[in-house]
């Protein structure tokens, strides 16, 4: 049986001023024995530029945000670090909380990596890596084919018209030899872990990460201007 991680992200607005707010989003992670429960509260970790700094350096795919054991941020899970971003390819680091590396996510931009399209690279720490590929060719080959469509859904949106565009393939299967450790699936943002010797730190750190890489039809959720 497959155990399984999810994010749940709140949508509420900031306080102004005041006492920091405890952490809003949540990890969930559920074994099938029984209800999910929560493993991590995600949050953004700012450079000392703010959250403008840390908006301008998402743009060459940076992204920096700690796993927090409580929503009262009194000990770390673990961190994600941005070992290093440029040319469309970047690398993450997952650290524990005292410091050791638990595993290695490598996102090579779809037509600036290594292929047409988005390629993930997970690796534990000791363990092998493991390669996925953002959505399946056939299924982009469908979507490209109904951009003409989707640009005057789009156009027709923007007019105050409704009408909704259809967002790109998402799901990502993961594959090192002959086997499935994980699986990305875009119906409730599920990251699914086939194989349990998957250290569930990294789980959850790549569920965020993976959020965090939302398509510019959705909402990432470290995005935010507050």
């Amino acid at each position: 049986m497959s155990s399984e991680m999810t994010m749940r992200v709140w949508r509420g607005r900031a306080a102004a001023g005041g006492a920091p707010e405890p952490v809003r989003d949540l990890v969930e992670f559920s074994d099938g024995s029984g209800s999910a429960r929560l493993v991590a509260y995600p949050e953004r970790e700012l450079p000392p530029g703010g959250v403008p700094a840390y908006l301008a350096a998402r743009g060459s795919g940076a992204r920096s945000f700690v796993l927090w054991a409580d929503e009262h941020r009194r000990e770390r899970v673990a961190t994600v670090v941005t070992a290093s971003a440029a040319g469309g390819v970047a690398t993450f680091q997952v650290l524990g909380a005292h410091g050791e590396l638990i595993g290695t996510f490598v996102r090579e931009k779809a037509l600036r990596g290594r292929g047409l399209r988005t390629r993930w690279t997970v690796q534990q720490a000791g363990g092998r890596e493991a390669v996925g590929y953002k959505g399946r060719i056939v299924w982009w080959c469908v979507w490209w084919s109904l951009c003409p469509v989707q640009a005057l859904f789009m156009l027709s949106a923007l007019l105050g018209n409704g009408g909704d565009v259809a967002r790109g393939p998402r799901r990502i299967i993961w594959r090192a030899d002959g086997r499935t450790p994980l699986e990305f699936r875009s119906g409730g943002d599920r990251l699914l872990l086939h194989a349990p010797e998957t250290d569930w730190r990294l789980a959850a750190a790549l569920t965020v990460l993976l959020r965090a890489f939302d398509s510019w039809l959705g909402d990432p959720w470290d995005a935010r201007k507050k």
